[in-house]
């Protein structure tokens, strides 16, 4: 039918796995934020979600390692991290095989892109599963762009997939939500995690929420390992959703939280209202 919802967040694993050791005020603004997000994407009523995410070699590795991969299977498994370090119980995830087939051959007419049969989630979806779907009932297709492993996609080839992957869900008969998780700012399991550089976070998102994307083309990997740390290359699912929008979107929450290693994030797009 058509994207009826679209958005951004953050995946960090310290937001479940440590929430014990943050600042309780922060970490309930956070979480308010996600109930917020959750209720937004509830109301549009989606039949599947669509998660552009960047895993951390859970699936993929340097010994095959796609830029862009879609999956295809009829139930996925996760989180493939401990529970109990993460904070989110094993469980298995629906999918939806047959639209995903769809999906893969429509986003193939715009951009290569690689597929999965078999598929087990890491924190990069299941925690915003866990604060968007928490019953696991709303049946999910897993992107996965590289963002761990040199050579990495440029980012026109990721504005590419992302206007391919818009054009193929307004192609799908059923009801679609997108969402991008990943960065912004972060230094992941290195001595400097915990650092966030905010005033670089909020320049990124002024032009994520503007849709510029002149601006977030001109984006280096070099500059932004520099500036933002090796996590920052996770714009690249920020990205994705612009270039399958088209359209600027809303900040509701961001906020440095050290504990959590990130500037979290919540954001979405501004939609058209679809009454049907």
């Amino acid at each position: 039918m058509t994207l009826v919802f679209a958005g951004v967040c953050s995946h960090a694993p310290g937001i479940v796995g440590r929430a014990h050791l943050a600042e309780e005020v922060a970490k309930e603004r956070l979480y308010k934020a996600f109930d917020s997000m959750r209720e937004r994407l509830e109301d549009s009523r989606p039949d599947v979600l669509v998660v552009v995410a960047a895993e951390h070699f859970a699936n993929f590795f340097m010994n095959n390692m796609p830029s862009f991969a879609i999956g295809m299977a009829e139930s996925y498994e996760g989180p493939i991290e401990d529970p109990e370090w993460l904070g989110i119980p094993h469980t298995r995830i629906p999918g939806a095989r047959s639209v995903s087939e769809s999906l893969i051959n429509e986003v193939m007419q715009g951009a290569d892109i690689s597929y999965a049969e078999e598929w087990k989630f890491d924190h990069g979806i299941m925690v915003p599963l866990h604060f968007l779907t928490p019953n696991f009932n709303l049946p999910v297709i897993p992107a996965n762009i590289n963002c761990q492993g040199p050579p990495l996609a440029p980012l026109h080839r990721v504005w590419a997939f992302g206007e391919a992957l818009g054009a193929a869900i307004q192609k799908l008969p059923e009801r679609v939500a997108l969402i991008g998780t990943g960065g912004i700012s972060h230094w992941p399991a290195t001595p400097d995690s915990g650092k966030i550089n905010e005033k670089w976070d909020r320049n990124f998102l002024d032009q994520w929420s503007r849709c510029d994307k002149e601006a977030m083309l001109t984006y280096t990997d070099k500059d932004s390992y520099l500036d933002a740390g090796q996590g920052a290359f996770e714009i690249r699912t920020f990205m994705t959703i612009s270039a399958a929008t088209g359209l600027p979107g809303t900040i509701h929450f961001y906020e440095p939280i050290p504990i959590f290693a990130v500037g979290c994030t919540i954001a979405t797009i501004d939609l058209p209202i679809v009454n049907t």
